[in-house]
Formats: structure tokens, C-alpha cells, sequence
């Protein structure tokens, strides 16, 4: 059973060093130091290293030796996302190239002035997306609606060396005060965005086979985006190389409004892009039952 308890890595004070580090010596100094940093995971961190070994071993099928060496890449590739968010959003875009592909979705969207539900995942790094879509779209609009909310101080922090950050959080509460948010969003021609991977327990969920072995995933983005009436477009943004971006996005098939459909749908999306980039799935969680 997944076992999400609602907080993700990194502290605040790991922020404000690596921020330090990218200011005073250099990005690439920052992805050096960023090897030992992933070796204390590898060494240290006991739970989130079984989990990510079992994806790795079990449902990649990698060899034992494959596997391991894989848990340490996959820690380095996910400091290397955070490190670039804090780069980026510090004003640092242009150490970066990136590409679009299917962002012609996105902007048909914008141009019926319906407003949209972007469906992402916890790989790659969909957080600096707002930064690629400002150097040409700077009108795409985006509203995140998170539970994350105990990192409320690193998002602060975050916020706080952002240019213009233009995103904006919507806190998922149980008076569901989140909906009207929603709705307020779409109205003024915004985009929502959900993330459909981590289920919690207690909450509704889908189950299906991902990756070769069963796990859950929370029904609820499916159910809102299936009732919003509006276009769902899955989006990711991927690391392709050290200081390239790979922008996603295909649009979903909504026609029949069934949130089933459209979750077996997000499925087989994100299973193709997991394979394409498999050092980039950042669930260090017991996520398959």
C-alpha cells in the first residue's frame, strides 16, 4: 500500500545553501557538490531507498547491480531539478535551453478563453514551466492546488527569489473552498493544475497496473477535471541533458467525461514518459501495493 505521508524532500536550510553555492561559485560547482549529497541519501536514507530499488529492480527490471547504481542517479537528478528551480527562479533562465512539444495545445486552449486542467506528475520538474512559458507566453496562467502545505517555508523562500513568478497555490481544504478557487481560476481564463500520482490513504482512489505492477492512485483530479467541463492536457517538463528542458504536453480524451476513462488515459501517458525518462520518477515512496 502506498505509504505518501505528504511531505516531499529538501529543507530550508538546503535551499539556502545551495542557493548560496549557485551565487557565489557556479552551477556546475552546485552539481558537484550535489554527488555527496546523494551518496548520504544512498547510505542513509533506508526507506526511500527500498522504495525507489523496488522501482528500479522490480518493475524496470534492472539487474541488482543496475538497480543500485540507479538509486544514486535518481537522488543526483532530482538535486539537479531543485537546484535549477532555485536558478531559474533566481533569474537565471537564460543557462538553459529548452523545447516545446505539443504547446500548441496549450495555447488553443488559452485561445478558446475557457480556461484548462493541466494533469501532471511528480517527475521531472513541472514547477519551472511557468519561466519557459513567460519568454513567449506570457500569458498562460497557472494555479497549482497542492497538500504540501508543512513546506509552506521552502516555497516562501522560494517565492521570495522568484522574477515575476506569476504561479500561484491553491491549498486543498476539506470546507473545499478549493473548488470555488478552481472555478474562480478557469473563469478569468486560467489553468488549474493537479497532480494525479500520489494517492493518500483514506482518500478515493483508481487502481491499475503501472509499470507491470498494481498501485493507487487518487481518483480525485480525475473526478474534478471530468465535472470542470473544460480541456485536460498532461504536462510535464523533463530533463533532457544538464542545462536542457524537454516541455510536454498532450491532450487528454475528455469526450465521454467519464473520470475513469480519463485516468486509464493519464496511464498509459505517464507509463510512456516514465520509460523515457526513468531516473526522473520522484515518488520515494512505498507506491506499488
Amino acid at each position: 500500500m502506498a505509504e505518501w505521508t505528504g511531505k516531499s524532500k529538501g529543507t530550508l536550510l538546503g535551499y539556502k545553501i545551495f542557493t548560496f553555492l549557485i551565487k557565489k561559485i557556479g552551477l556546475r560547482f552546485a552539481y558537484f557538490i550535489l554527488t555527496f549529497v546523494s551518496l548520504y541519501y544512498v547510505l542513509f536514507s533506508w526507506k526511500s531507498n527500498r522504495a525507489i530499488f523496488y522501482y528500479f529492480k522490480n518493475c524496470l527490471r534492472y539487474s541488482l547491480i543496475k538497480s543500485i547504481f540507479s538509486v544514486c542517479k535518481s537522488y543526483y537528478i532530482f538535486g539537479q531539478t531543485l537546484i535549477d528551480r532555485i536558478t531559474i527562479s533566481s533569474g537565471m533562465l537564460n543557462k538553459f535551453t529548452y523545447e516545446f512539444e505539443g504547446v500548441e495545445n496549450i495555447l488553443s486552449t488559452l485561445k478558446a478563453k475557457s480556461g484548462g486542467v493541466l494533469i501532471s506528475a511528480h517527475v521531472g520538474n513541472f514547477e519551472i514551466s511557468e519561466y519557459f512559458f513567460a519568454e513567449g507566453h506570457s500569458d498562460i496562467r497557472i494555479n497549482v492546488l497542492t497538500t504540501d502545505l508543512e513546506r509552506k517555508s521552502i516555497k516562501a523562500y522560494l517565492e521570495g527569489l522568484s522574477i515575476d513568478s506569476k504561479a500561484k497555490y491553491i491549498a486543498l481544504g476539506d470546507d473545499f473552498s478549493h473548488i470555488f478557487a478552481m472555478n474562480e481560476a478557469l473563469g478569468k481564463n486560467e489553468f488549474v493544475c493537479l497532480t494525479g500520482d500520489r494517492f493518500a490513504d483514506g482518500s478515493k482512489y483508481f487502481e491499475a497496473e503501472f509499470l507491470g505492477k498494481k498501485a493507487k492512485f487518487p481518483a480525485g483530479p480525475f473526478i474534478i477535471a471530468s465535472k470542470l467541463k473544460v480541456p485536460v492536457i498532461f504536462v510535464y517538463v523533463m530533463k533532457d541533458s544538464a542545462f536542457h528542458y524537454h516541455l510536454y504536453g498532450f491532450l487528454a480524451d475528455v469526450e465521454s467525461r467519464k473520470p475513469r476513462v480519463l485516468f486509464d488515459n493519464y496511464i498509459e501517458n505517464l507509463s510512456s514518459i516514465v520509460k523515457k525518462y526513468p531516473y526522473q520518477w520522484f515518488n520515494y515512496y512505498q507506491f506499488w501495493s
